[in-house]
């Protein structure tokens, strides 16, 4: 498999923003939360699962999953959490897999909220954490998502602390400043990548 360079970071750093950067630079970018979403569509046999466990009411008119409904169930209840990530985790694992060994990029990019969390990091040649101060977090996801302040915190509160992450990673990029300074960091790290692919260069 090529270099694959994982990206993680909390709700609300950054990471689509980072990730659409490298995409504008020709670069796979494999999206675990695209491929959470891929195999609970409908006819997908997880999607029954889920229906068959938390009930008809977590479907919206057209028969897809009602994502906010699900996510409100299960980050008020911890056994609901569980239940949902064990039969999601392996699919989802498996989704990514099946996208990284299709990519014909010179690099592939894994972004994943839940990166240093799970299994996926084993995947990772290099790890990038995305990171801004924690009120910029909130602020910026409230904003987005359209989500009540104790909702984002419940999130923040599940994902892994932001020092931690920032100690596990290879590389970080500092998303707080300018979208021009977020430019032209990605461009370096972009650079990096290749030369990481091919030496001689």
């Amino acid at each position: 498999m090529p270099l694959i360079i994982g990206i993680t970071g909390g709700i609300g750093s950054g990471k689509s923003a980072v990730t659409q950067r490298f995409e504008q630079h020709g670069i796979t970018v494999v999206d675990a939360d695209l491929a959470a979403r891929v195999i609970v569509e409908p006819g997908k046999p997880a999607l029954q699962a889920i229906t068959e466990h938390f009930g008809d009411d977590i479907l919206l008119d057209n028969g897809a999953l009602d994502r906010a409904a699900l996510r409100s169930r299960v980050f008020s209840d911890e056994d609901q959490r569980r239940w949902l990530e064990q039969l999601t985790h392996p699919l989802i694992g498996q989704e990514i897999l099946d996208q990284l060994e299709a990519s014909r990029s010179p690099y592939t990019i894994l972004s994943s909220p839940l990166l240093l969390e799970t299994s996926q990091k084993g995947l990772a040649n290099c790890v990038v954490v995305v990171d801004v101060p924690e009120e910029v977090q909130l602020q910026r996801a409230m904003q987005r998502d359209d989500n009540d302040e104790a909702q984002i915190r419940r999130i923040m509160a599940v994902q892994m602390a932001r020092a931690d992450k920032v100690e596990r990673a290879d590389i970080v990029i500092d998303n707080s400043g300018s979208l021009a300074d977020l430019d032209r960091r990605v461009e370096e790290l972009h650079r990096e990548f290749l030369r990481l692919v091919n030496p001689e260069h």
